[in-house]
């Protein structure tokens, strides 16, 4: 596949981004290359926790920005909610599509960039995910907070928006993590070439894929920018696996992410 020149890829969408959504053995085995992951177990229970099973004749819309296989909208649905998929990756949307129809589901898929949800009414979703660092893969601040503000334009007044981010901080235990954290400081702060908290790495076979690392403040500074008000962020273990104990004890270097929780506020404040 080859890929397009940097001026013609969508906004905020990475090279190798580009890649890993056009490349269909990332989603036909995506699955099984997640299998047992501990990030993976605590979205489940996320979304146990703050989804409680509909009553009959409710009708709730949960949009899943950056759904990937559904492995996080297939189960809301099965809770009685009604489920939009959002990926750029289409291969991504059919196996969305086929593990729902396995499971006797249905789910509405659209094939979007998430800096671009204009096609996407206002006001039309009563609440939104986006799980799985998905928020980092949207490379450039600008492009981050225009996904945001569409979050905030897509969601009903009281809608909530639960987001994944990596911390940054969490590079200086990781071998060479204090140079890349000093390598990237310089980068952004002196060269001018990324912006902090930028990584490019190998992926499942991709030379350069693309993620960007929040610290604690700038992730809830997005999320206010946007018009969201923030009312939680979980700081989680460095495995994802569970939320971190006694946070207030160096959390902004133990954690490995956060989970934040968002409101839209409602239009009578």
């Amino acid at each position: 596949m080859s890929r397009p020149p940097l001026w013609q890829l969508p906004p905020g969408v990475a090279s190798g981004t580009w890649e890993y959504t056009h490349s269909p053995h990332i989603a036909s085995d995506y699955d099984r290359f997640l299998a047992g992951s501990s990030i993976c177990r605590l979205d489940a229970q996320l979304i146990e926790q703050l989804f409680p099973p509909l009553a009959s004749g409710e009708t709730t819309l949960v949009a899943d920005l950056g759904c990937g296989t559904g492995r996080s909208l297939i189960p809301l649905v099965q809770r009685g909610y009604h489920g939009l998929g959002i990926d750029l990756s289409q291969a991504m949307l059919q196996a969305c599509r086929q593990r729902a129809a396995a499971a006797g589901v249905s789910v509405a898929t659209l094939r979007a960039n998430l800096a671009q949800l204009e096609g996407i009414a206002a006001d039309s979703v009563d609440d939104a995910i986006c799980l799985f660092s998905t928020l980092g893969m949207i490379r450039g601040e600008k492009n981050r907070q225009i996904a945001l503000q569409h979050v905030t334009r897509i969601l009903r007044p009281g809608g909530r928006f639960v987001v994944h981010a990596h911390n940054r901080w969490a590079a200086w235990s990781d071998p060479g993590g204090i140079a890349w954290l000093a390598r990237s400081a310089w980068q952004a702060g002196v060269a001018g070439t990324t912006e902090f908290g930028d990584r490019v790495y190998p992926y499942r076979g991709l030379p350069d894929m693309f993620l960007h690392s929040f610290s604690r403040r700038e992730l809830g500074g997005a999320l206010r920018r946007a018009g969201l008000e923030v009312t939680a962020i979980f700081p989680l273990t460095r495995r994802a696996d569970r939320w971190l104990p006694l946070p207030r004890c160096g959390g902004p270097l133990r954690a490995g992410g956060y989970i934040a929780i968002a409101i839209k506020p409602p239009r009578d404040r």
